[in-house]
């Protein structure tokens, strides 16, 4: 999944330009929290995620190659993963990890390496 991990694919229909902070965020297996940021780098596309209550407020990275649906009516963006891999996955620091590339391969390796 690495080469198409860091853009929304078409499936999704993300709309270039579309605000998504603030939705719902939906993993395969229940909800995960809420958008806090994302962007629509070429090449480096992601979602950070405020999970609020559910483990502690953490907020986490998630590639754009895990969006599977973008609900807009709805406010809710579906996302190909778990919560169990949600929950796993390294905790992001906003101003730390955005341009750090130990972390980007450490987000790429724990999604790359899922056993769905």
């Amino acid at each position: 999944m690495a080469g198409d991990m860091w853009g929304y694919p078409e499936t999704a229909r993300y709309v270039p330009g579309a605000q998504l902070v603030g939705y719902s965020v939906e993993a395969s297996d229940g909800s995960i929290g809420k958008v806090d940021k994302h962007t629509e780098e070429v090449g480096r596309s992601y979602l950070v995620v405020d999970t609020g209550p559910w483990i502690l407020g953490r907020r986490v990275l998630l590639p754009a190659g895990l969006v599977s649906e973008i609900d807009t009516g709805a406010e809710t963006v579906r996302v190909a993963c778990t919560k169990a891999e949600v929950k796993d996955s390294p905790e992001f620091e906003s101003g730390k990890h955005e341009d750090d590339a130990g972390y980007i391969q450490l987000i790429e390796s724990h999604y790359a390496n899922r056993h769905m």
